[in-house]
């Protein structure tokens, strides 16, 4: 079983790809410092797989703890989802954002060059892309300035990336560009377990549709899309761990650098997930129209015909099967993962 790092393996996609590399004959190594996830998570991994990884509770900035680390395992490649990633957050606190996501970025690497690791896959994002001024958005378009400070951290490790890897040949590194992952482990021991207030639309959803929030703000139904309200590209969070595991697959054949966007090709808005959601579990999403929140775009989808040549992956779960998902994790799991 070939050894794999998994930095923030604790977290909402990083657990799911966990899951999926055991599966597919992978010894998964989580190093998580639980900011964002809950050590509640590894057990719950176990009862799914039947596996209990190794798991190392410390922060990736921290050398000396993570050396220890490099030094006990024989690593094949790292697969780096470890970082704040709250958009609306990273406007409020910039600095914090660029210290944990660009030091933890850069500790990481240097560990890698120490012990000879030379493969990685790298958690970037759509926000890359910037405000699109053409759709579908694709791989060989210009990285533009981010709309967010997280944004930016996803664009400054890809550059590290790219130059390292200009430096070191030898290296491979596949820096994968996720789209909106939603929905959870059809168990429902996996999901998205957001601490406080959720940023993302379908946590919210889901815990309006438990009654747990009395109803859903729709941040501006103003843009200049059908129905006013911002368009994503909405994938399964076990489509995008499979995308994981073909990325693997793909640095085995010595690729150098490459980017992959991971989405389904389409958008929907935020009313037609709504609509989405009340169809698969027939309950009312009350909500209401807010003002537009800072950092967001009108329309965002992917260009996904490379990653379907490259990486023989597409994205397979409908958004009705995502919709259903999050709704049983979040209905088992009412306070979250305890």
């Amino acid at each position: 079983m070939k050894e794999v790092l998994v930095t923030g393996g604790l977290g909402f996609i990083g657990s799911e790809t966990v899951v999926t590399l055991i599966e597919h004959g992978y010894h998964p190594v989580i190093v998580d410092d639980c900011s964002n996830a809950k050590e509640a998570v590894l057990e719950r991994i176990e009862t799914i797989t039947g596996f209990k990884p190794s798991f190392y509770k410390i922060d990736i900035r921290d050398h000396q703890k993570l050396h220890e680390v490099f030094k006990e395992h024989s690593f094949f490649a790292v697969l780096h989802f470890a970082g704040f990633k709250a958009v609306g957050e990273s406007v409020q606190k910039p600095l914090e954002y660029y210290e944990n996501n660009l030091g933890g970025a850069l500790s990481l690497l240097r560990l890698m060059k120490e012990f000879m690791v030379k493969n990685l896959i790298f958690s970037s994002s759509a926000t890359v892309y910037g405000n699109p001024t053409e759709l579908p958005l694709l791989e060989t378009m210009e990285r533009k300035e981010a709309t967010n400070p997280y944004g930016e951290t996803k664009i400054m490790i890809e550059r590290i990336s790219e130059d390292y890897v200009k430096a070191n040949p030898e290296w491979n590194v596949i820096l994968l560009r996720y789209f909106n992952p939603i929905g959870a482990h059809p168990s429902s021991l996996l999901g998205e377990d957001p601490q406080g207030i959720p940023n993302n639309l379908l946590p919210y959803v889901s815990q309006v549709a438990i009654g747990k929030r009395d109803h859903l703000t729709v941040f501006g139904n103003d843009y200049d899309t059908p129905d006013g309200t911002c368009i994503r590209d909405y994938l399964h969070v076990l489509d995008l761990a499979e995308g994981h595991v073909a990325a693997l697959k793909k640095i085995e054949e010595k690729p150098g650098l490459e980017i992959y966007n991971l989405g389904t090709g389409h958008g929907s808005s935020v009313l037609e997930i709504i609509r989405a959601y009340e169809e698969a579990t027939g309950l009312k999403i009350p909500y209401e129209i807010g003002p537009r929140r800072a950092g967001d775009v009108p329309v965002c989808y992917a260009g996904v015909e490379k990653a379907k040549k490259e990486l023989h992956w597409e994205a397979k779960r409908s958004l009705k099967d995502a919709c259903l998902d999050a709704y049983n994790f979040q209905k088992r799991n009412p306070d979250g993962i305890k």
